[in-house]
């Protein structure tokens, strides 16, 4: 490309390019300061993300208390904890109720608008934003560098160089690339000398290898309550309680998400992850077995999984998918597999189904403020760090404050 011939995007202040809640933050945080800010989206409208995660009730943060809160990042965890630090649950929901949402903490200690919606908080957003004077630009994706070196910005009406005093980048990961975080630009911050992990799937399914009775028959059936028992890769015994969804493929759902670290990780590691369901945890297993033990009266296996331990078809088809023909005659076998169903996880499922992703920019390549060390004056935040947490609010809590951090620490570093 050369950029003596291309027209040039002149930025008096900070540019921040992606449109997400990190960036949107990044835009607010640098303009409170009082520095020009112009705002570059890929896509015609900024937060598509935003909106699709609030389709089913927008999780904004959690109630959990510090350092509970903190406890729930599994990697980043100390950069994280800075963030929050400047901006935390309670700042969020602060700066929420200031845009005109009020939020409540629902049953399970999530935060949500009072409307669940997602839509009327952006909207919100946007106009003040609008109204405190940062410029956006839509349909301006950024396409890495130019043979000298420079940012370049493409659009409808071609390409452009970019020049800003400071650029916040708020790319997001490699999830939901239709909506912009494709992950682009990992390779052209690798060649600038930025230090970067490969993108990983993260609050992501798992490859199981069902038959196809359980493939066809099964997908989409809840599993709830269960208890996950696992190893992690130091061989330590964990279990949590929680619910997820049989797939096509495998399962997925709130409880693999909260677990999924230690499960890639074995995976990574070994190849496969085992992993044992209690499909009844309000019963001991030497309960579930006098049950099975006790005399039929003509009735069936599946009418007594029924009627007398109330488990439902998806859970028994577990029972029968686990355990040969023979052995479900033996009453210990079957009472052991519902007590501690095996199932091996082979593999994670795609990036681009996964809500979030890992990897990215490492976080020891920036330094205060996430300014990256190997290019002065640009600056990173959102998902395209190496952070990671489940959903719950985790997520977004992080993207907000690590775009509040990185817009200040530009607009101060020109001020």
């Amino acid at each position: 490309m050369n950029s003596s011939t291309q027209q040039a995007w002149h930025c008096p202040g900070v540019a921040v390019i992606g449109g997400g809640p990190a960036g949107l933050m990044a835009a607010e945080a640098a303009r409170a300061l009082g520095v020009a800010v112009d705002l570059f989206e890929a896509k015609p409208s900024v937060g598509r993300k935003f909106l699709i995660a609030g389709r089913g009730g927008l999780n904004l943060t959690h109630s959990d208390a510090r350092p509970a809160f903190d406890q729930r990042y599994s990697r980043g965890q100390s950069e994280v904890c800075a963030w929050l630090d400047q901006f935390d649950a309670d700042a969020l929901r602060a700066w929420a109720k200031d845009l005109g949402v009020e939020t409540f903490v629902g049953t399970s200690g999530r935060v949500f608008p009072t409307d669940m919606k997602a839509a009327p908080l952006l909207r919100a957003w946007v106009q003040r934003l609008r109204e405190r004077g940062v410029s956006m630009h839509m349909r301006q994706r950024w396409a890495g560098f130019d043979v000298q070196g420079q940012a370049v910005i493409e659009g409808p009406d071609g390409p452009r160089v970019l020049h800003a005093k400071a650029v916040v980048l708020a790319l997001g990961g490699g999830s939901w690339p239709q909506l912009g975080s494709d992950g682009a630009w990992l390779p052209w911050l690798k060649e600038k000398g930025v230090s970067t992990l490969p993108l990983e799937a993260s609050n992501c399914g798992f490859d199981v290898g069902w038959s196809e009775h359980i493939a066809t028959q099964h997908a989409g059936a809840p599993l709830k309550p269960i208890v996950a028992h696992w190893r992690d890769t130091a061989g330590v015994w964990h279990k949590r309680q929680g619910e997820c969804v049989i797939t096509s493929t495998g399962v997925e759902g709130s409880l693999l998400y909260a677990i999924g670290p230690d499960l890639r990780a074995l995976i990574q590691r070994d190849g496969v992850a085992q992993l044992e369901l209690d499909l009844l945890p309000a019963l001991p297993l030497n309960k579930v077995l006098a049950i099975l033990q006790q005399p039929r009266n003509g009735r069936s296996l599946s009418e007594i999984l029924r009627r007398k331990l109330h488990l439902d078809g998806a859970k028994a088809a577990l029972v029968r998918e686990v355990l040969p023909r023979e052995a479900m005659t033996d009453h210990a076998r079957v009472a052991s597999a519902i007590k501690a169903l095996p199932l091996r996880l082979v593999a994670t499922r795609p990036i681009a189904e996964a809500i979030s992703t890992a990897g990215g920019v490492a976080l020891n390549a920036t330094i205060a403020g996430l300014q990256l060390q190997a290019l002065p004056g640009w600056f990173v935040c959102g998902e395209m760090l190496d952070w990671d947490a489940p959903t719950g609010g985790y997520l977004l809590s992080a993207c907000f404050a690590s775009g509040k951090c990185a817009g200040e620490a530009a607009a101060r570093s020109i001020l």
